[in-house]
């Protein structure tokens, strides 16, 4: 039994397919079978119910998959450890992002990390919270980029900053002459909301459940930018970050009065990281470079939040 075989396993687990795992493993197919094969007579158990038509795993191979897991965790540990205690500021470090910040956060950043840290290569991931945490909980990410507080995950939170979230309406719409807007205002409007799987969409339902306003039902949109281009159209209104807003967008962003709508964003990791020392410093000049922007409220706190509560919304 070695690392290489649990990491066959690992991949037969995750896509249910030989093939597909051994391109996964950039080995052959039989390859990645005949090793599969002796790991399962070294433990003496069958870890893989093959069919003509399937791959899945066994009860007892569902509990060593999860066995290997935490193995390969702990040698990528190990491995970070020795990395970082030759330069903590060195090597790769890979960042999860929600699609509702990278590209309007990531390019305010990046290129400022990226002076900072020379010697280090920041391999970013765009995808919604749900798929984030689980990759953060396998160690396939070092740390993720999105909304506060978490409910019942054992992380290390680090505030970032809070930002207002702007009514986006078409220049026709009766609202447009006005210079800010009441949260109450929305009561029995309809809004437009992006699907489901991302936070933001969380934050605008409470929202709209506390003015009493409408979620509409007929559409969901994949993205900021779809929802932007049916406001455009005149099909509805919506709420936008404001990093996301626009000038000469064809669209008129109105904020709000108190009390304001927000989002806090932060970054967040495992509390066993080695990289920790890294990461917090990350947050140092991701502040700076976001208060040169004064756009959003920085959150300057040396406070580590574990395990977020529920109960802290921003609205």
């Amino acid at each position: 039994m070695n690392i290489r075989d649990l990491k066959y396993l690992i991949a037969v687990a995750e896509h249910c397919h030989f093939g597909h795992a051994a391109d996964a493993c950039f080995v052959s197919q039989p390859a990645l079978s005949m090793q599969i094969k002796k790991l399962e007579d070294t433990l003496g158990v069958q870890l893989i119910e093959r069919t003509n038509k399937s791959v899945f795993l066994t009860e007892i191979g569902k509990q060593i998959t999860q066995h290997a897991r935490d193995i390969i965790y702990r040698v990528d540990i190990m491995r970070d450890v020795a990395r970082q205690a030759k330069d903590p500021y060195s090597g790769e470090v890979r960042i999860g992002v929600i699609p509702t910040l990278a590209p309007y956060l990531l390019p305010h950043i990046i290129p400022g990390l990226a002076q900072q840290f020379p010697n280090l290569k920041i391999f970013l991931h765009e995808e919604q919270t749900e798929h984030l945490i689980v990759k953060l909980k396998h160690g396939k990410l070092d740390a993720a980029l999105f909304g506060l507080p978490l409910i019942d995950e054992d992380f290390t939170a680090l505030p970032l900053f809070e930002e207002e979230l702007l009514l986006a309406i078409p220049f026709s719409h009766p609202f447009s002459k006005r210079k800010s807007i009441k949260p109450a205002d929305l009561a029995n409007k309809t809004l437009l909301l992006l699907e489901d799987g991302h936070c933001l969409r969380d934050q605008v339902l409470s929202l709209c459940h506390s003015v009493n306003a409408l979620a509409d039902k007929s559409f969901q949109a994949t993205s900021l930018e779809t929802l932007r281009h049916m406001v455009a159209s005149n099909a509805g209104i919506t709420l936008i970050p404001k990093l996301a807003c626009r000038t000469n967008d064809g669209l008129c962003y109105l904020p709000f009065s108190s009390p304001k709508p927000t989002r806090m964003l932060g970054l967040i990791w495992r509390p066993s990281t080695a990289k920790k020392m890294l990461l917090e410093n990350m947050v140092v000049h991701i502040r700076k470079l976001l208060t040169k922007q004064k756009t959003v409220k920085i959150i300057n706190t040396s406070i580590l939040c574990q395990k977020s509560q529920p109960g802290n919304r921003h609205f």
